[in-house]
């Protein structure tokens, strides 16, 4: 099967190694035997992102987030349109708020997300810092990142994470984080967030290959490297959590 995965403004929005999220869920898929190409937006060419099997933006500066917000505008009806139809997407990091109907800068500035989700960011001059360490709905493993982030997200009804046992989530120490809609995900974690969590990486894939009929093979191949990075992080961090508690 071949498959498009659309990778916005790579240049831009790029801290933490976000694209790295690109590059495993890419060589995930490609060794399920499928052919995957990757169409990169750079901001300025209008790029026509139809027939998108998943969509993707990264982590930027706020300076960079709020450049990317007025691009990324014109996509706006054709990201909703794809997120209505089932499409699988994720924005991780400050690119999670332009999916909600507003920012606010730290200076007052108040501009557009594309208002695919109802909630608000209020940036502040505090930055919050650290590991994170949650729980999720979508399977029993925990998730586990790092977050750098100035804003309070307001509103979310339905978070990824549900809850953090470690963390800051979307407007409270512990409190839920992200943003879970049909098959949109999208969190502040960075990381990058699919190659430090291989349970996730596996529902992004299978979201994307149930919209085209087709299911994760029962024992698809896993990456011992990530499986091992991944138990010795959440290992740590559930000790930490536990700790503090």
């Amino acid at each position: 099967m071949e498959l498009k995965l659309v990778h916005f403004y790579p240049d831009l929005m790029s801290l933490y190694g976000s694209y790295a999220n690109v590059s495993v869920l890419r060589r995930y898929l490609s060794a399920l035997g499928h052919t995957v190409t990757v169409q990169a937006v750079a901001p300025g060419e209008g790029a026509d992102i139809s027939g998108a099997d998943f969509l993707f933006m990264g982590a930027g500066t706020e300076r960079a987030q709020r450049f990317a917000a007025g691009d990324f505008a014109q996509y706006g009806p054709a990201v909703k349109a794809a997120a209505e139809d089932g499409c699988a997407m994720l924005f991780a990091g400050t690119a999670m708020e332009l999916l909600g109907a507003s920012v606010t800068t730290k200076d007052g500035e108040t501009f557009d997300g594309i208002g695919l989700a109802g909630f608000t960011t209020a940036q502040g001059s505090r930055r919050i810092v650290g590991d994170v360490y949650g729980a999720t709905d979508l399977f029993p493993e925990a998730v586990i990142g790092f977050m750098n982030k100035c804003g309070q997200i307001r509103g979310v009804e339905t978070p990824l994470l549900t809850s953090l046992a470690l963390g800051y989530g979307n407007e409270a120490e512990k409190g839920p984080e992200g943003f879970h809609w049909k098959n949109v995900f999208a969190s502040e974690l960075t990381g990058p967030i699919l190659v430090k969590n291989p349970r996730l990486l596996e529902a992004v894939a299978a979201a994307i290959l149930a919209r085209r009929g087709t299911q994760l093979p029962e024992e698809a191949a896993t990456d011992p490297y990530a499986e091992a990075g991944y138990a010795i992080t959440a290992e740590q961090l559930r000790l930490r959590a536990e700790a503090g508690k």
